[in-house]
């Protein structure tokens, strides 16, 4: 007994040990993705510029699925066990988040999308609002995934096919549908609209096509999940670079003769008057039932207005690096591209790439464009030079004005070739020429994006129709199953309610495929095993589901009268599974959640203090200086490095720190000519922080407490899983002997 109580004790201390190590690395990174949002928000990266994803805390369970399948790191981690947007400017609204989540707790929208005067307001159908028959595709509608630009194209040719084949044609020299646009929008609609039989064209203004895309440096990824074109099919791969991607549409288009009219400039479109439209282009008219805008957003590159700018060697955009070598290159811009030419432009010899941006830091970069100009920089391939503006233009040099510490100096680099790379004037005077409107207020009012409870009930309703339906059977044969075990042989019912036979083994048989069926979800939701059948959503539903039914049905199995066997703990042992899943369910988004809770609370404090410092008079801020460095004393150390003890001795109303640092505070505020309503109010707000921050911690402690709440659930279905193998050997072994209970 001694030699089981000591090592019984090593075991605790061991694994009490480990786990507190794992626990305050965990705080540290927490701790550090919090710092990461904070800058994001001061810096403006918090924000997504279109699509954007928010969280239901109710229902997030901290599975970290979002966290895995995003393509674009540092949008989404994990703060209290829950997710959290930290660089909201990453997102590219791929949206398989969305899709993961198998709780439904995250939706992707469009940022201030009530707000907005350069998102074109369109109906369901993507039909300009007001404008009849007149449609967007693509990135012009503020979506700039190729997959949506390809679905939208599909959708929109589905729509004229369907309106078309409703309405018969009055004007034989009339299009059913004109394309104004030959990227994957574009490309997408003609082929589908091919597929129906349509009379249409593709009006382009450029020699080939592939919209925006063409005009990406070579070798840039471009594609990164799999997309189906119209009448081509699932794309073979997932993944192109550009010139594997336009090769493919040059294919394309050529093998399914897609008839595009190249070196086309739209102008605008008009309505005729009786129902058509009419395409106004520098080459003439086209009249059309139906027109769909797959124009991008671009639209014309945006110009730095400097003297000089209309020099050969300025360019706006880059197409081959290779062709530069040797050569003094200034690129201007802080964006993706940008930083992606000066990159490319580095890696050829003799290059001296400088990147002039107007901002302090690169804010909005994709993380491995931020990894790559980072590295860039540090090994001086590229001299980056922030706040800084171009002035002027020269045959040999570039003039710019550059912060430096509060003052502005000028600048003169040398220089060969200048890439301005600021970005495109989006398409919106032309668009609203052909009737599409950007009016807020037309905007169909979406729903708002709140809270929708845990999704615990609609699990509670599923478990309990399918326990009412056990319970009805169970009922049905009351007769049998309410007899003592040594009587049930003699039942008429027995030969096929008995566990080794008929029905009664039907129920075990059913109870072991469910169970494994219940445990397919832990390899749907591995990484590594790639199990792509059905969405997460539906595997968690289905794990819930079979939990219920497998405990149900092993339970008619025995009888209803497990018996002291390794069948019957087994039995016993998913009972406790299914007790523990659906307890943790609920437990695993209250509590993180409520963590959460806090932090929000603790942001609103600082942002509070920092606002009303900047208000106050000189020899006032000096208080709330004093007061804000306080705060963010009391929050490290009572959420980040205080004790369990000490938060537990804190709740019990033991703060003797706080009221001796309210003391001092009011005594400083007083001594510093601070008016007494301010102190007061400064004194709350310390106090909500200390109160707050306290909450965080313990929180995080009770979080800390479910993990080994997880930590049985896994032990016990390890558990359970050896004893119903145990008893399935024992059943196989003693089969020809007559079964007469239960799993006994």
């Amino acid at each position: 007994m001694s030699w089981t109580l000591l090592l019984a004790l090593a075991f605790v201390l061991v694994l009490g040990f480990f786990a507190t190590l794992h626990h305050q690395g965990e705080l540290r990174r927490m701790r550090r993705t919090l710092a990461d949002r904070e800058e994001a928000k001061a810096t403006g990266r918090s924000e997504a510029q279109l699509d954007y994803p928010v969280i239901d805390l109710s229902r997030c369970l901290g599975c970290g699925t979002c966290v895995a399948v995003c393509p674009e790191g540092g949008v989404l981690e994990l703060v209290h066990g829950q997710a959290m947007v930290v660089n909201g400017v990453r997102c590219m609204g791929i949206a398989a988040c969305e899709r993961e989540c198998p709780v439904e707790a995250i939706t992707i929208t469009l940022a201030n999308a009530a707000e907005r005067r350069d998102v074109p307001v369109l109906d369901e159908r993507l039909q300009a609002v007001g404008s009849e028959g007149l449609f967007l595709a693509g990135e012009v509608t503020a979506r700039a995934l190729i997959k949506t630009a390809i679905d939208h194209g599909r959708s929109v040719a589905d729509e004229v096919a369907r309106r078309v084949g409703d309405a018969p044609a009055d004007d034989p020299d009339a299009y059913d549908l004109v394309i104004v646009g030959a990227g994957p929008a574009g490309l997408s609609c003609a082929l589908q609209a091919q597929k129906h039989g349509l009379r249409h064209v593709v009006l382009e203004k450029e020699a080939g096509i592939g919209g925006t895309v063409a005009s990406y440096p070579r070798r840039k990824l471009v594609l990164t999940q799999p997309v189906e074109m119209p009448l081509v099919g699932r794309l073979k791969r997932s993944r192109y670079s550009k010139e594997e991607l336009m090769e493919l549409w040059e294919g394309i288009a050529v093998g399914r003769e897609v008839p595009v009219e190249h070196g086309v400039v739209l102008d605008h479109v008009a309505p005729a008057g009786d129902g058509h439209w009419v395409v106004h282009t520098d080459r003439g008219e086209w009249r059309a039932r139906n027109v769909c805008l797959a124009l991008g957003r671009r639209g014309v590159p945006r110009k730095l207005g400097v003297p000089g700018e209309e020099l050969s060697k300025v360019a706006y955009s880059l197409v081959e690096a290779s062709a530069y070598e040797g050569r003094r290159i200034l690129v201007v811009g802080g964006g993706d591209s940008a930083v992606e030419a000066a990159v490319a432009l580095a890696e050829h010899e003799g290059n001296e790439v400088t990147i002039s941006y107007r901002r302090g830091t690169f804010f909005r970069l994709k993380q491995r464009n931020q990894e790559h100009v980072d590295r860039a920089i540090a090994e001086r391939r590229v001299r980056a030079l922030f706040d800084s503006e171009v002035l002027a233009i020269a045959d040999e040099a570039v003039e710019l004005e550059v912060g430096d510490g509060g003052t502005r100096r000028r600048v003169v680099l040398p220089n060969d070739d200048v890439f301005v790379m600021i970005g495109g004037e989006a398409p919106i005077p032309l668009l609203e020429r052909s009737g599409v409107s950007f009016d807020p207020a037309l905007r169909p009012s979406a729903e708002p994006v709140g809270e929708r409870g845990t999704g615990l009930l609609p699990a509670l309703k599923v478990g309990l129709v399918l326990t009412l339906v056990a319970l009805a059977f169970a009922l049905w044969h009351s007769d049998y199953y309410l007899l003592p075990g040594v009587e049930r042989p003699t039942h008429e019912k027995h030969q096929w309610l008995r566990p080794g036979r008929a029905l009664g083994l039907g129920f075990g048989l059913a109870a072991v495929a469910l169970i494994l069926a219940n445990l397919s979800y832990l390899l749907r939701r591995a990484p590594r095993f790639r199990l792509e059948l059905g969405s997460l959503r539906t595997w968690m539903t289905v794990h819930v589901a079979t939990g219920v039914l497998a405990l149900l049905c092993t339970m008619l199995h025995a009888g209803m009268d497990p018996g002291d066997s390794p069948g019957g703990r087994a039995f016993w042992a998913l009972a406790l599974l299914v007790g523990t899943g659906a307890i943790g369910r609920y437990f695993y988004s209250y509590v993180p959640r409520a963590a959460n809770g806090r932090e929000l609370e603790l942001a609103e404090v600082r942002a509070e203090l920092g606002r009303q410092r900047e208000e106050w008079a000189q020899g006032q801020r000096e208080f709330r200086r004093r007061a804000l460095a306080e705060v963010e004393a009391r929050i490290e150390g009572k959420q980040w490095r205080g004790s369990f003890l000490g938060r537990l001795l804190s709740l019990a109303g033991m703060g003797f720190g706080l009221r001796r640092l309210c003391r001092r505070l009011a005594h400083e505020g007083r001594g510093q000519g601070v008016p007494e309503d301010q102190v007061q109010e400064t004194l709350a707000l310390v106090r909500v922080a200390h109160r707050s921050a306290l909450m965080a911690g313990h929180y995080e402690d009770l979080r800390a407490l479910l993990g080994a709440w997880r930590w049985l659930h896994r032990w016990v279905t390890a558990l359970m899983l050896l004893l119903l193998v145990v008893h399935i050997v024992h059943a196989l072994t003693y089969a020809a002997a007559p079964l007469s209970t239960g799993l006994r």
